[in-house]
């Protein structure tokens, strides 16, 4: 999943070097992702309104559910 994610945010961003992702796991089951990208390319990751990261955070739920798991994406300032 940490792949995944950071595969769809190198594509958003105009900096793909600036992308890291930290994964926590929660309870057996749970785990939280946290993305950081450079200062700029924050807005093209968040979207407008917020759809962009929304989707991402869909997509996100969907793959971890066919895996058994929760997840759960933080993006970072």
């Amino acid at each position: 999943m940490k792949e995944f994610i950071e595969f769809i945010a190198k594509h958003l961003v105009d900096n793909p070097n600036g992308v890291t992702i930290e994964e926590k796991s929660g309870d057996d089951k749970k785990y939280i992702y946290s993305l950081k990208v450079s200062a700029e390319d924050v807005g093209k990751v968040i979207g407008k309104q917020g759809k962009t990261a929304q989707a991402m955070r869909t997509l996100l739920t969907a793959v971890a559910a066919k895996e058994g798991k929760r997840a759960i994406l933080e993006i970072l300032d």
